[in-house]
Order: structure tokens, then C-alpha cells, then sequence
């Protein structure tokens, strides 16, 4: 029954930016509601159907958001605010620590497209999954989001043709929490449709994609088994080798290094993909850089190529941050499966809000970015499989 402190990121949520953010959304009147329904809860069971429904709401109304491109904003801290509410419940009715660390996980897994993944029984159908991240960088900028997040959003439930057939897109997000992570939160998502069921189809591409430091998309070609010393959106390190769930087959001992199976130079020859003219206004290059120790030596180095056999991982094409943990849990599923599924990371361009205005929330550029950014990674997934 006792309410818990909220997290670093609960307590963001009454800065001034995200109350803006909520209150141009529609999502604001989320908590006030999921309150109220809580309230009416009879036990433990009540609650969970609750908060599912709630979190499924959020998640149907950050999809279908007006306009061609959603705001990944709205999503993050609305989901946050039920959250925090969540935390802060004292029902009349007992609640042990473990069921409410229970429904918090409900309601991240509802939010976040877990539960939508799901795709229509038709043989010929290649599909496809995408995810994205929260965003980050916060105690920068509250008002930050993340393109990937956003192209999550905006191709849920996205089709196209490729190699003759129906393609349909079914996407998702991971948080900025390396806990999330630890936990094994990749390969609960992704895990089934490598190993899917009797009866159910295999995913025919799962790919990744992250937010980049550049202004440019990287197709990285390398993951390394290790985590690096940057702080998440709780401000939690956790530096070391990426810890892997215990029931993870084929992940002992882990390996140092896994590696992406999209057809990298096939997509950098889309004409969508690279021409300007045809929707490809960023710089698409292929990365292979890695960070390792040499066997024999103690210093880590970092070169093109991708790693020498037998070095130790230190950072793959997309670093040793949240992208490059994310696509190795997901290449190494794969390679566990021993399926010839298509996946594999992308990085996208950055995206900021103009800092010359601190409290805009948007801008002709920050919206002009995000879209461009959105409708050229749609035409690197096509080529992707079409490749």
C-alpha cells in the first residue's frame, strides 16, 4: 500500500517544457483520468486490467497522432505522469512492493507497442519490426526528441510492396534505462519472433534504430558485448559487459562481437535512399568502425573494418551506448535462432529544437528535420528489403 518515491525521470515531468508539451498534446488529461480509474480499484487484478488499458491508450493515440509525422514527446511524458501516479497510489486494499513493481512493468510494456506486435495471417507477408528509443540528453534539453522514437510512432502499421510481396511494419520502444535492459527487457520483445510458437511466423526483418551524433544516417555494421560509462535517462552508469539474461541460448560464453545482416550496400544503392530528389536529403554512409583490445595487447584501439578475431569488445559501429546494446541483444536472438532474418542497427541525424528561442517547443526546421529524417529511414527499411 505504500507509495514509492518517484524516479529521476518522474520528477522531470513538472518542469515547465514537458507541462507544455502535454498541455499542446491532448495527453495532459491522461493522468487525471488513470488516477480516477485507479481509485476504483477492487484488488490487485482491477488495477492490472487498468493500467493495461490505460497504457494501450496511450500507445493507439501516440500512433495515430494528426499530422504525417507523430510527436514522440507526447508518448514519453505522458507515460511518465502515469507513472508517477502509479508510484504515488495508496489503495485501500494490500499491495506488496512486487505487485506494483509488476503493474509499473504492465504499463511499460502496454505503452511501449509490446503488446501490438502482432501481425495478420497471410503467408505471403514479409514482416518487418522497428524500434526506437525514448528520448535522451534531457538534462541538456527537457524539450528533446528522439527521431527514432518518432519513426517508431508514425510507421506502426505502415505497408509497402517488396520483392513482389506485401511488407507490413509493426514498431516499438525501449527506454534509456540500462536496467530495462539488464533485465531483459530485448529479449522478451524480439525474442518471440525468432523462436515464435506453433503456429505463428518468424519476423523477416527486425531492425533497430537509434538517434546519432551526426547529420547523417549510419547503417553500423558491428555490436560489441560491452556497455560503456555513459549515463541513462535516470542517471544511472553501468559500465562492463553487457549482462545477458541467464536463459539466453547460445549466450555462453556471450560473444565478444555480433554483426548486421541488412544489405548494407544494397540500400546505399537505393536511388530513395541517397538521391535528393527523391526524398534522400541526408548523407547515408555505411559504418564499420570498432574499439577493441588486440589479443596480446592491454590498450583498447580504435580502427575501421570491423574486429580482428579473438579482441575483446570495447565499442561496436554505433559505440557502446544504448544503440549498440539494443542492435547486439537483438543480432545475437538472431544468430541464437539460426534464422536468416534480416536485422541490423541505423542511426539517424540528430535532431534539436532551435536554442535560440528557449521555450519553443517546435520550429519550421525542428519539424522540416524530423519529417525528412522519418520519410528517408522508411526509404532505407524498403530497400532493406528489398535488397
Amino acid at each position: 500500500m505504500k507509495a514509492t518515491a518517484s524516479t529521476v525521470e518522474e520528477s522531470r515531468t513538472a518542469s515547465a517544457a514537458p507541462q507544455a508539451i502535454l498541455r499542446r498534446s491532448g495527453f495532459a488529461a491522461a493522468a487525471p483520468l488513470f488516477a480516477a480509474d485507479l481509485a476504483s480499484a477492487r484488488g490487485v487484478d482491477d488495477a492490472e486490467q487498468i493500467v493495461a488499458a490505460h497504457g494501450r491508450r496511450l500507445w493507439t493515440e501516440a500512433v495515430r497522432q494528426a499530422g504525417a509525422v507523430a510527436d514522440d514527446r507526447h508518448l514519453y511524458w505522458a507515460r511518465l505522469t502515469l507513472s508517477a501516479r502509479l508510484r504515488a497510489w495508496q489503495p485501500d486494499f494490500p499491495l506488496p512492493e512486487s505487485d506494483r513493481a509488476a503493474l509499473s512493468d504492465r504499463l511499460e510494456r502496454a505503452s511501449r507497442g509490446h503488446d501490438d506486435l502482432v501481425f495478420p495471417p497471410d503467408d505471403r507477408l514479409l514482416r518487418v519490426i522497428v524500434t526506437g528509443f525514448d528520448p535522451c540528453g534531457l538534462d541538456t534539453d527537457l524539450r528533446r526528441s528522439n527521431p527514432s522514437g518518432a519513426a517508431a510512432l508514425t510507421l506502426h502499421g505502415a505497408g509497402f510492396e517488396a520483392r513482389g510481396r506485401p511488407a507490413a511494419v509493426r514498431t516499438a520502444l525501449f527506454p534509456v534505462r540500462w536496467r530495462d535492459l539488464s533485465a531483459g527487457m530485448v529479449e522478451r520483445v524480439l525474442g518471440p519472433h525468432y523462436s515464435p510458437g506453433p503456429g505463428a511466423a518468424p519476423a523477416d526483418a527486425v531492425i533497430t534504430v537509434g538517434q546519432g551524433e551526426t547529420g547523417r544516417f549510419e547503417l553500423a555494421a558491428y555490436y560489441a558485448g560491452w556497455r560503456d560509462d555513459s549515463a541513462d535517462n535516470e542517471g544511472v552508469r553501468a559500465p562492463g559487459p553487457v549482462p545477458l539474461p541467464r536463459a539466453e541460448p547460445g549466450a555462453d560464453p556471450a560473444p565478444a562481437w555480433t554483426e548486421s545482416t541488412l544489405p548494407r550496400a544494397a540500400i546505399l544503392e537505393h536511388a530513395a535512399v541517397l538521391d535528393p530528389a527523391a526524398g534522400g536529403r541526408f548523407p547515408v554512409r555505411e559504418a564499420a568502425e570498432v574499439t577493441e583490445i588486440a589479443p596480446g595487447e592491454s590498450a583498447p584501439r580504435t580502427h575501421p573494418g570491423g574486429p580482428v578475431a579473438g579482441s575483446a569488445a570495447r565499442g561496436g559501429s554505433c559505440g557502446a551506448g544504448f544503440s549498440n546494446e539494443v542492435a547486439y541483444r537483438n543480432t545475437l536472438l538472431r544468430d541464437a535462432s539460426g534464422r536468416a532474418v534480416t536485422a541490423g542497427h541505423v542511426l539517424t541525424p540528430a535532431l534539436e529544437v532551435d536554442a535560440a528561442d528557449p521555450e519553443a517547443l517546435s520550429g519550421p526546421a525542428f519539424e522540416r528535420d524530423r519529417a525528412d529524417i522519418v520519410a528517408q529511414l522508411r526509404a532505407i527499411i524498403e530497400a532493406a528489403l528489398a535488397g
